[in-house]
C-alpha cells in the first residue's frame, strides 16, 4: 500500500481540532482560572502557531498549562511536536491527553487516532496499529479509523489484515473511494489482481478523479500487460493531480516502464 495512498497520515494532523477544544478544556485541574482566560481562543490561536511557528507555539502551550489551559494546552503542545518532526515525543503526548481528558469516547479515539499518526511518521508502524485498536475499541463502527488501521498493518505488511479492516469499512460506508482504493492496493500486494483491478474500478466509479484509485489501477494493469491503460491512467493522474504524491509517483512509473520497453 503506497504512501500516496493514505496521504493524510503525512499531511494534514491537525485537520478538525477546533471542534474539540471544548471536550478538551474542560475539567482540568486549573479551571479556577477559567473566568479570566478565554481558553477556546487562546486554544485557537495555538493551534494556529503550531502549523505557523511549531517552537514558538510549544512554548505558548506550556506557559499556557501554568495557566489553566489542561488538555487543551498539552494538546497544542503535541501538534506543536509535530511540527518539530518530534513524532514520538507528539504521540506520547496526544496518548497521555486522550487518557487523562474527561470527553467522551469519540474524543479520546480522535486524540488517540492522532497518536498513530505520529507514530506511523516515527516509522513505528507496529505502536500505531496498537493505539488503532485501542481507538476502535471505543468506536468500532468508526470507518475512518479502519481506513487507518489498515495503513499501519499495511506498513506491516500485514496484508491480509489490511484488506479485512478496509472491509469492514466499506461494509459501514460503501461510498468511500478511498477504502476500495486502498483495498485494491491490498489485493494486489497479495497477488489477488482480479479483486485488485475490481477495487480500482469501484473506487473510481465512486469517484473518477480519485488520483490514488487511478494511479493504482495503473498498476495494476501494468501487472496484467496492459502498458497502454496504465500509461493512461497515470498520464491522468499527472494531468488531474499534479504536484501530489499520486503525481510523482505516476510520473516514477512512466518513467520505469519507458526505460524498460527500450
Amino acid at each position: 500500500m503506497a504512501k500516496s495512498f493514505r496521504c493524510r497520515l503525512f499531511g494534514a494532523v491537525f485537520q478538525a481540532l477546533a471542534m474539540i477544544v471544548v471536550g478538551i478544556s474542560t475539567g482540568s485541574p486549573e479551571a479556577a482560572l477559567a473566568d479570566t482566560i478565554d481558553h477556546a481562543r487562546r486554544y485557537a490561536e495555538c493551534m494556529a502557531l503550531a502549523r505557523r511557528s511549531p517552537e514558538e507555539a510549544f512554548e505558548t502551550a506550556t506557559a499556557w498549562a501554568g495557566l489553566g489551559g489542561g488538555d487543551a494546552a498539552q494538546h497544542c503542545a503535541a501538534a506543536a511536536l509535530m511540527g518539530l518532526k518530534l513524532y514520538a515525543d507528539a504521540a506520547a503526548r496526544f496518548e497521555s491527553v486522550a487518557q487523562h481528558t474527561k470527553g467522551e469516547a469519540k474524543l479520546k479515539a480522535e486524540l488517540l487516532a492522532q497518536a498513530a499518526q505520529a507514530w506511523l511518521l516515527n516509522n513505528s508502524p507496529e505502536r500505531a496499529n496498537d493505539v488503532l485498536t485501542a481507538a476502535l475499541k471505543l468506536r468500532p463502527e468508526e470507518p475512518e479509523l479502519l481506513i487507518d488501521r489498515a495503513t499501519a498493518r499495511a506498513a506491516l505488511k500485514l496484508y491480509g489484515e489490511a484488506a479485512e479492516d478496509l472491509t469492514r469499512a466499506i461494509a459501514i460506508d460503501p461510498s468511500r473511494a478511498d477504502a476500495f482504493a486502498f483495498r485494491a492496493s491490498a489485493h494486489r500486494y497479495l497477488n489477488q489482481l482480479d479483486k485488485a483491478a475490481a477495487d480500482a474500478d469501484r473506487a473510481l466509479a465512486i469517484d473518477r478523479r480519485h488520483a490514488a484509485a487511478r494511479l493504482e489501477r495503473g498498476i495494476i494493469r501494468r501487472l496484467a500487460g496492459d502498458d497502454a491503460g496504465a500509461r493512461q491512467d497515470w498520464l491522468d493522474v499527472l494531468r488531474s493531480s499534479p504536484g501530489t504524491p499520486a503525481a510523482d509517483a505516476a510520473a516514477s512509473n512512466l518513467e520505469t516502464m519507458d526505460v524498460k520497453s527500450k
